[in-house]
């Protein structure tokens, strides 16, 4: 049995193929195609209509590659810049209208219970107490847990394009007043999550996403090239100095550091400035930089649960009020 996964970010279109025989999802084929939505829509404003047809193309490409690869119609979900998007819903019905794949958005802290699956799994056991980071374009995940789910999940407005845009629009670099002004809006809108990590004390942290790879890539990891097996630790004293060696470049010369991609190379500033917060905040010295995340959590719990799970969680969308900025909210996690 194959299955397959497209995941709707807020620079790209990513399609996992993967057999899942024997439990565990291996991939056997990957691919992406470049969207730069984050780059098109503003925190608030609607998604533009040739963001949306190249989105509906996009989506239609990775439905039919999954195909030639024997996979069945994609576990498809699209992330913050699109659930917070006002024409959230003309954006899927778009997509699932002219390429039949039901593509739908999920809460945050669904997104946080999956992720924090995927890196449990990866992690293994002996982790322990898990705390986890992800840093998406427009929300920051973060989820503990001592089990095979998090006892608690949150997910906050702090996405490294979404602060990018509030504070950084126009300056390049910016001044060193807008990144303590941004500082200061991370700490605030993290305060009660970071208190609870720190409260429970975790034995291990976990960082996944983008954001965290090419943050860990800046300050020493080994590159992909390597494999996902090798053991990728991120520490808050070099992201400490790799903030501030970001905040003096423009994005043009951030794109040329090791693992800075052009791409991301104007939001990658504020996401070490969410990264290296958090991980002061929760009291992390380090994290392990995750290679299993979200796509693989959705992977495992269809594996384990079976498709039923994936059409009661998507509903959720059908059901959900208008989009709005993604509130702090600390929920216990389903079983």
């Amino acid at each position: 049995m194959r299955i397959s996964v497209v995941d709707v970010g807020s620079n790209t279109v990513r399609l996992v193929v993967a057999d899942a025989e024997g439990g565990v999802p291996l991939p056997v084929h990957t691919a992406k195609w470049r969207l730069r939505l984050s780059e098109q829509v503003r925190p608030g404003e609607a998604v533009p209509e040739e963001a949306i047809e190249r989105l509906v193309h996009a989506v239609a490409a990775a439905d039919r590659t999954a195909s030639r690869w024997g996979a069945s119609s994609p576990l498809a979900f699209a992330t913050a810049v699109v659930r917070a998007a006002p024409n959230r819903r003309e954006v899927l019905r778009a997509v699932r209208t002219r390429t039949g794949v039901p593509l739908c958005t999920l809460p945050g802290e669904v997104e946080a219970e999956l992720t924090f699956l995927g890196a449990r799994r990866w992690m293994g056991w002996r982790s322990g107490p898990l705390a986890l980071l992800d840093i998406g374009g427009g929300s920051l995940e973060v989820a503990f847990g001592r089990g095979r789910l998090p006892d608690f999940v949150a997910s906050l407005p702090l996405g490294a394009a979404r602060l990018t845009h509030e504070f950084f629009d126009g300056e390049d670099p910016p001044t060193t007043a807008r990144i303590r002004a941004m500082r200061r809006k991370v700490r605030h809108q993290l305060r009660d999550v970071a208190a609870r990590i720190r409260w429970e004390g975790p034995r291990t942290a976990a960082a996944t996403s983008r954001t965290f790879q090419q943050l860990g890539r800046l300050c020493g990891a080994a590159a992909g090239r390597h494999g996902p097996f090798v053991e990728r630790r991120l520490t808050r004293s070099d992201l400490r100095d790799a903030v501030g060696r970001l905040s003096l470049l423009p994005a043009a010369e951030r794109a040329l550091l090791p693992g800075i991609s052009a791409p991301r190379a104007a939001q990658s500033l504020a996401g070490a400035v969410v990264a290296h917060t958090a991980m002061k905040l929760t009291g992390l010295r380090g994290v392990t930089i995750c290679p299993w995340a979200i796509r693989e959590g959705i992977m495992l719990r269809h594996i384990e649960d079976g498709a039923s799970w994936w059409a009661e969680v998507s509903r959720l969308e059908e059901e959900a009020a208008p989009a709005e900025p993604v509130p702090l909210r600390i929920a216990p996690a389903s079983s």
